[in-house]
């Protein structure tokens, strides 16, 4: 659920932070308050391209913010920012912001790392839908509707084995794909993948090779400085003169002169006799080292021509010699492959003709049970449109096949409304009213309450052209909505605010020579007061109205969603 939304400097909003509740939210006001900016804030977070002439007059800069508590998303939101290398939620807590500038920077961040537009936007698809006049309408799309119709129905998981077969398919004609290649093509495949998978073999490589090859044509490289120090450095211990030994051996006379002087100078002449023994040791380390140096012309002619090869082959196959390797590995799968291509070819094209067969027999098992779902689906919408004021209306679902296999099956599907009897139904995204449109999208979320994963839905403008009981019905089905989902209702009908868990109201007021917009929660009473004015005034009828609304709409959260569980079957 959406559980915090802040907007600063946006069109008449200075700086504004809203504590939403569970369940229904409604938000209310005069005309030309504010309200479309919180819709126009949402839409800015779901990815909508931003209008930099709504940063308010003086300010640099607009930002928009929301926290979302994401404990019972069902998305796979969790890999999703895993591979798009984003930070992972806290608490579960998913932070989305955005911020434009007048200048013409664009930034959107997720949990405190920046991210695409599009980025935010797919993470948008999971938590929000917007209906209304808005674009953001997941309902309109054929593929969102034709994911709906297998989820009112129950059909996830015929339509996942499909997918699969699906996916199995498409992997067993790449693989076809780079067998069938013309003669010339495939000599010249062949010859590339022997000549890749000879000299890659032939040069034996270990993985972790190529530091002792480079530390041995150091040193084999500079074999003549190295003797010629270690020489200098056995000349300095004992054959050159003076040598440190026999200055050594002075010292050491020195010493023992000074033990017989004054007994507590013995410990000085055994740290002397320690270090003469470490003297001597270094002497014969040095020795064997100087021993062990080979000026040797052809080894180093060796070392330089391996890591030649070293470097050649990177060059051609990969960064290191790791890579190298599983780049031979492949070559040689790929050879192997090619070499036996008849007998490859053979044993796909059979993999593909069994495919196709259980692709077809799952795809006409898909479309059948698509078909019976279709009537059950369309009577439970048309008796909750027929709550809302759609008396004649007709609600249905054309389902014809799309000529080609996707990962949903063979069919493709549009819902079709007529609001009016006699009127041929149409597409309902062609549905021209946005207060048409709206609650047609409320009684498609009241029959899929259950099924729908979208954990916000927000509202604008369902109650255009409709009032008396028709309000209320739409207040109701909110609250049952709101039952298993987050409901937010920008509305103008004081039924369908009293219906609410929360009722929010915009206003609009000058502070400081500037109009600023505020929103603020309402108490019981001032509840009481806001329905008055959506009622026509304050009289003592309009609040007694007011009040009688509100007591129509308090049923218990339990009892609430259990209608919402009736109002779902079919």
């Amino acid at each position: 659920m959406l559980t915090t939304l802040r907007i600063k400097n946006l069109a008449l909003v200075a700086d504004l932070a809203l504590e939403l509740r569970p369940g229904f939210n409604a938000i209310t006001g005069e005309t030309g308050a504010g309200k479309s900016i919180i819709i126009g804030a949402l839409n800015l977070l779901l990815g909508e391209r931003a209008d930099r002439t709504l940063i308010r007059a003086g300010a640099d800069a607009c930002t928009v913010e929301t926290i979302f508590d994401i404990s019972t998303l069902r998305a796979p939101l969790k890999s999703f920012l895993d591979e798009n290398g984003l930070e992972p939620c806290e608490e579960n807590q998913l932070v989305l912001k955005r911020t434009f500038t007048a200048a013409g920077a664009n930034r959107q961040f997720v949990n405190g790392s920046p991210t695409t537009l599009q980025t935010l936007a797919a993470i948008g698809d999971w938590l929000v839908d917007m209906h209304g006049p808005h674009d953001h309408q997941s309902l309109l799309q054929p593929a969102r509707q034709l994911a709906i119709l297998d989820a009112f129905g129950g059909l996830e998981k015929p339509r996942a084995q499909f997918a699969a077969l699906t996916r199995a398919r498409a992997a067993l004609e790449t693989e076809k794909s780079a067998l069938i290649v013309d003669e010339k093509t495939y000599a010249q495949q062949l010859d590339l993948l022997r000549h890749q998978v000879s000299e890659i073999s032939a040069a034996r490589f270990q993985a972790d090779e190529e530091v002792q090859v480079e530390q041995d044509h150091q040193r084999a490289s500079n074999a003549a400085r190295l003797l010629e120090l270690s020489q200098s450095a056995l000349g300095l211990l004992g054959e050159d003169e003076p040598s440190l030994f026999s200055q050594a051996g002075a010292l050491g006379r020195t010493l023992q002169e000074l033990q017989r002087v004054d007994a507590a100078a013995a410990p000085l002449a055994e740290l002397h006799g320690q270090s003469v023994a470490q003297l001597r040791e270094l002497q014969s380390e040095l020795s064997r080292y100087a021993d062990r140096v080979d000026i040797d012309p052809a080894r180093l002619a060796e070392l330089e021509e391996r890591l030649n090869l070293i470097h050649s082959l990177k060059r051609k196959y990969g960064v290191s010699l790791a890579e190298v390797i599983a780049f031979g590995d492949e070559a040689k799968r790929k050879l192997q492959g090619l070499e036996s291509r008849d007998a490859e070819l053979a044993r796909i094209n059979a993999e593909l003709v069994r495919l196709d067969a259980e692709l077809h027999k799952s795809g006409k098992e898909l479309t059948a049970a698509r078909r019976k779902v279709i009537p059950k689906l369309t009577k439970a919408v048309c008796l909750q449109l027929a709550d809302l004021g759609f008396k004649q209306s007709q609600f249905d679902v054309a389902l014809s096949q799309n000529g080609t296999t996707s990962a949903s099956g063979f069919d493709q599907i549009e819902f079709l409304f007529a609001p009016n009897l006699g009127e041929p139904a149409c597409a309902l995204r062609a549905i021209a009213s946005s207060g048409e449109m709206a609650r047609v999208m409320l009684a498609l979320k009241t029959v899929l309450a259950a099924q729908d994963e979208v954990p916000v839905l927000v509202f604008d403008e369902v109650d255009a052209n409709i009032g008396g009981e028709t309000a209320h019905a739409v207040g109701e089905k909110m609250r049952q909505i709101a039952a298993r989902r987050q409901v937010l209702c920008i509305t103008h009908l004081a039924p369908v605010a009293a219906a609410s868990d929360a009722h929010y109201v915009v206003n609009k007021e000058v502070k400081d020579d500037r109009t600023v917009t505020d929103i603020q929660l309402l108490d019981k009473k001032q509840r009481v007061t806001e329905l008055a004015r959506m009622l026509g005034g304050q009289s003592d009828a309009s609040r007694k109205h007011a009040e009688e609304l509100l007591a129509r709409h308090r049923l218990p959260l339990e009892n609430r969603d259990a209608k919402a569980k009736v109002a779902s079957v079919v």
